[in-house]
């Protein structure tokens, strides 16, 4: 079997298609309309006779009967075989989900039996960067998080959240001064999240590290400035506790700064690498992290930055960022 042949089985086993019924419609595939005959013969070994097999791959709309006698049977464009069996595997997922549901639940009545032990999770050690993948995995809708050092997944580049913003999901994030003075951090991981569609901003001081997924579930830990380690990771479920992270991510992110000048606003005043500049200055990042991002020296940046002082009359660096906010350059 080629490479190619066992991608498509995979994707078909995904579907809810037995072994037997990928082979013969592999076989239909190449060849083009068969007998039943020629099928058992090009297909050996089945697990079930040919007649059920053919049975299955014509009830989920991807193969009919062909031929004045109707002896022969060819793939029939998948279109609507493919949206029923979707459905069907949505289907039993959803039931699936429910029975795992409901056994755990069984579980914690009889076996663990404390009323709010489900709504906390403590993970440590190893088992850390797992969780955040099963949990960040499994988003939907929308992400909410307060970014700060130190990374339990790293400080490369963020190819999950990539993936996830080109499929739809919504991020937004509330950056500490501290994630962006991580060497590369801001230029491997934020700036091409940020291209790719996050929404940014930075605040001064955060509360703590938190992701939120879906409104539904979230994980808490400390922020660099009460820890130099990786210690632990609090998982917490729907809750009153919940419901207050929620609303501590929304409260730091009115009062956070747009991490990246906005897309669409035209002004002929200031260039494209002022608008950089001020957007990273936002960020609380060292001069020489700017510049280096920048790719200029340090002698152009404070030439820059100069120019825009003396443009807008600000005589400190707070100063320069109101007047910018105010006029939407931010």
């Amino acid at each position: 079997m080629s490479s190619t042949d066992t991608e498509r089985a995979d994707h078909l086993r995904v579907l809810g298609l037995n072994d037997d019924e990928i082979r013969v419609y592999q076989h239909l595939l190449r060849a083009g309309p068969a007998s039943i005959t020629e099928l058992d013969e090009a297909v050996p070994g089945q697990a079930v006779g040919i007649d059920a097999t053919l049975g299955g791959l014509v009830q989920a709309g991807l193969a009919r009967r062909s031929g004045s006698d109707h002896s022969r049977f060819l793939p029939v464009p998948p279109d609507a075989g493919l949206e029923a069996l979707t459905l069907r595997r949505e289907s039993e997922l959803k039931q699936a989900r429910i029975e795992v549901l409901n056994a755990y639940d069984e579980f914690r009545r009889t076996v663990h039996n404390e009323a709010t032990t489900h709504l906390i999770e403590v993970v440590s050690g190893t088992a850390i960067v797992e969780r955040i993948n099963q949990i960040k995995g499994s988003a939907q809708r929308e992400i909410l998080a307060i970014d700060s050092p130190p990374y339990f997944l790293g400080a490369g580049p963020n190819q999950m959240e990539i993936e996830q913003l080109n499929r739809g999901v919504t991020y937004r994030v509330v950056y500490s001064p501290e994630s962006v003075e991580v060497p590369g951090y801001l230029t491997e991981n934020i700036l091409p999240c940020v291209e790719a569609g996050e929404q940014a901003r930075v605040l001064p001081d955060v509360p703590a590290k938190l992701t939120i997924i879906d409104g539904s579930i979230a994980y808490v830990s400390m922020s660099v400035r009460d820890t130099d380690v990786n210690r632990s990771l609090l998982i917490m479920r729907p809750s009153s506790l919940l419901t207050a992270l929620i609303g501590m991510f929304e409260l730091c992110w009115r009062n956070a700064l747009p991490l990246h000048a906005s897309v669409g606003t035209e002004d002929d005043r200031l260039e494209p690498i002022e608008r950089r500049l001020l957007a990273l200055l936002a960020t609380g990042a060292a001069d020489d992290t700017i510049a280096r991002t920048l790719g200029i020296s340090r002698r152009t940046f404070f030439r820059y930055l100069e120019r825009l002082m003396n443009r807008t009359g600000a005589s400190t660096r707070f100063q320069l960022a109101l007047h910018a906010a105010r006029e939407n350059w931010l």
